[in-house]
């Protein structure tokens, strides 16, 4: 079968951490010998690539069109307005990518189906392509383009009207399925595939001395995700000077910097608070297996990569009880689930765990089961039943 995937969320040369988790559920498609693909990965247009226009600039030095892990990537430019940006970005974006398209069909590449991930704007411009060329579309809904963006009126119609548009839907987790049967699509044409875990890249390491190479020697924490809001790395935080022995790493950027750094210096923890940075995937397995327990406090997720990644390290995790978290944290040997989503339950549960920590090798069995067989075999039987239903 020849794919084509579409979407904004996969990795570039000046964002290698972007959108990781589509490219790497498709570098398993990919290799099951059943599939073929080509990327169209749009990127918002700008002008110039200089450093004093900050992470505007990094989409200028993206190049038109790369290779990463055999696949074929594009990378079609759209206008990105601003202020009425979210309701027209599915058209630009679909008329921005309908050219590239178009030459990629003309060199042979005569795909079956359009495989798009994130449903708005990307999976809107995806089934307008589909219809504009004829082929079947399915979307893959991954988590704030469900549980966030629907609350805004027109994202909302085009997100329903996608829905029904699409050939099918793949949620990485039962629960938004549920929310997009809620908002009234088809429930019949929804089907729930979870994320897997790379078992190779994330594995168990010496934890005495992965905790030697990064400088630790007290029961740490770590954090893991883009440092805005929703992520809830202030919650870790706050919830130190009630666990006065334990120091917290947090990995990753954004904008809320800053922001962390002077709470931490307000509660008086800074020395036992690093930000670390953005930290690539291929490092990652290193502070997994040093850390004690993983935290994620978020908001909003659909299904949250990093969860799975810790334990496939055997580290297990504290999470907050929100969207697809709970059908990844089932049993005692992942971790826990806080009561709610406060420092006083983040550090009851890391309370609890300390004084019953599972094995690191449990953890890592219980990571074993998610494996990526069976989404890919759940993916293949569905385009295949797509495109054989074409013919």
């Amino acid at each position: 079968m020849k794919l084509l995937t579409f979407s904004t969320l996969f990795p570039n040369s000046q964002q290698p951490n972007h959108g990781l988790f589509v490219e790497t559920r498709l570098r398993y498609l990919v290799a099951s010998g059943e599939v073929q693909s080509r990327v169209v990965a749009p990127i918002p247009w700008f002008p110039l690539a200089h450093p004093r226009f900050g992470h505007y600039a990094k989409y200028a030095a993206v190049p038109a069109r790369a290779e990463r892990n055999g696949l074929q990537v594009e990378h079609p430019r759209y206008l990105a307005l601003p202020r009425v940006g979210m309701n027209v970005a599915p058209l630009l974006m679909a008329r921005a990518a309908r050219s590239t398209i178009g030459r990629i069909l003309d060199e042979g590449y005569d795909f079956d189906a359009i495989d798009a991930h994130y449903f708005y704007p990307d999976g809107v411009a995806a089934v307008m392509l589909g219809k504009y060329f004829n082929k079947p579309v399915v979307v893959t809904a991954r988590g704030s383009d469900i549980n966030l963006l629907p609350r805004y009126r027109i994202p909302r119609k085009f997100i329903l009207w996608a829905a029904e548009n699409a050939r099918a839907v793949i949620t990485v987790c039962s629960y938004l399925k549920d929310e997009m049967v809620g908002l009234g699509a088809r429930a019949d044409r929804i089907v729930p595939l979870r994320n897997g875990v790379d078992l190779q890249r994330f594995s168990l390491l010496d934890k005495d001395a992965a905790r030697a190479a990064l400088g630790l020697d007290a029961f740490t924490l770590l954090s893991v995700g883009q440092l805005v809001p929703h992520k809830g790395h202030d919650i870790a935080i706050r919830a130190l000077p009630q666990l006065p022995d334990v120091r917290l790493l947090v990995a990753g950027s954004g904008p809320d910097r800053e922001r962390l750094e002077q709470l931490a210096r307000e509660l008086g923890v800074a020395e036992r608070v690093r930000l670390v940075g953005p930290v690539p995937q291929t490092e990652l397995r290193n502070y997994y297996n040093a850390a004690d327990l993983l935290v994620l406090a978020s908001e909003r997720e659909g299904w949250a990569n990093v969860l799975l990644e810790s334990m496939a390290c055997g580290t297990p995790v504290v999470a907050s009880a929100v969207c697809g978290t709970p059908e990844v944290v089932t049993q005692p040997e992942a971790g826990r689930l806080m009561a709610e989503r406060t420092p006083g339950s983040l550090v009851e549960a890391v309370r609890l765990l300390r004084a019953a920590s599972p094995e690191r090798s449990a953890t890592r069995r219980y990571a074993e089961r998610f494996s990526w067989d069976d989404t890919t075999q759940g993916q293949i039987d569905l385009f295949r039943n797509i495109i054989m239903g074409q013919n």
